[in-house]
């Protein structure tokens, strides 16, 4: 019997091990996601600059499309973060800050926090690090009347996917408020990496016009930070995720369990670069974007462990309120006050 573990274990392992073969760098690929990602970001912020001439409206409906160019950008300076997409170490971090200053979410002081989220996973100690804060059952239970009315106003959709990407872009990736030791000599790179985004946007107000530079902009990085923040609400809060205490924590089981596999339509895969296969993506962060789709179809395995979530099943996450610990499950608040009225809570 424990024989059979072992080899089981073994065996998981050296599945897992398998993986590293899609970490190679294509440099064929890179140069081509760079091209048809910059390049249609320029062309249709070019456009959305124009059409303010004629409608904002116009403007706003390119700067959706647009907004989902500026996450394929994104996700190239998430790559760059994760030591992958390039070999060469300049070469690498010179796309990254060049796609950070696109995104504007600061390229060396964010990818550290995501590398914190990335090895803490589903840890209920760190768990608003590259995800959203989510009380459990027991501490909604024990939180006073106005702590829990606060809760229940942030958890709305209009809130959570309307004023939280504002506070994110403007406050929370601005301000060293990640209170972890190693995070303490970060703190001048982020001012620094501020100050040269405040003259660099200082600068295309001057050579722009300032009011239709702001609207085509402002535009562009606002529907950015909504689909940047849908995507991580629903990579980790669906129903069946991984939340423990660090005591009873796992790595392997918060990559394939606590991560989703957000299956969506080709186009959407390609134009948010593959972020939606985020189980393998947890699995192994060093695999670059472009190699994922490969490496999934190669070890097909992986799904029989991961939650698949289509785009339509997506919306009935906005549902999820809660962590339940009992049940290991997430719950909505309709969940929570009928467990209540039974004495369960």
């Amino acid at each position: 019997m424990l024989k059979g573990k072992i080899s089981k274990i073994d065996l998981a392992k050296q599945k897992i091990a398998a993986l590293t073969q899609h970490t190679k760098e294509n440099k064929t690929k890179a140069f081509f996601q760079l091209l048809t990602s910059f390049g249609p970001f320029v062309l249709l912020w070019v456009l959305m600059y124009k059409a303010l001439d004629y409608s904002y409206l116009i403007t706003f409906l390119l700067g959706v499309v647009n907004a989902f160019f500026l996450v394929r950008i994104f996700i190239i300076q998430h790559d760059c973060g994760h030591r992958s997409f390039l070999k060469n170490t300049r070469l690498r971090n010179a796309v990254g800050y060049a796609c950070s200053f696109l995104s504007t979410i600061p390229y060396k002081y964010w990818s550290s926090a995501h590398q914190v989220h990335h090895t803490n996973n589903g840890k209920l100690e760190l768990r608003d690090i590259g995800d959203l804060p989510t009380m459990t059952v027991e501490e909604y239970a024990q939180a006073s009347k106005i702590k829990q009315f606060l809760y229940r106003i942030y958890r709305s959709p209009f809130v959570l996917f309307g004023l939280v990407p504002l506070f994110y872009m403007l406050i929370n990736i601005r301000l060293p408020l990640i209170n972890l030791v190693s995070f303490k000599k970060k703190t001048w790179p982020l001012m620094l990496f501020n100050m040269l985004m405040l003259i660099g946007l200082a600068g295309c107000i001057y050579v722009f016009d300032a009011l239709k530079f702001i609207l085509t902009h402002g535009t562009v990085v606002g529907l950015f930070s909504i689909i940047a923040i849908w995507f991580f609400y629903v990579q980790h809060q669906h129903e069946k995720a991984y939340k423990h205490w660090a005591k009873n924590w796992d790595y392997l089981t918060s990559a394939l369990k606590g991560s989703t596999y957000y299956k969506l339509p080709g186009i959407f895969r390609w134009l948010t670069g593959n972020i939606g296969l985020h189980h393998l993506h947890h699995l192994n962060p060093a695999i670059p974007n472009y190699n994922l789709k490969k490496c999934l179809d190669q070890n097909s395995w992986i799904n029989r462990h991961a939650t698949i979530i289509t785009f339509w099943q997506s919306l009935k996450l906005m549902q999820n309120k809660l962590w339940d610990e009992a049940t290991e499950r997430m719950i909505t608040f309709r969940e929570f006050y009928a467990l209540k009225r039974l004495g369960y809570v």
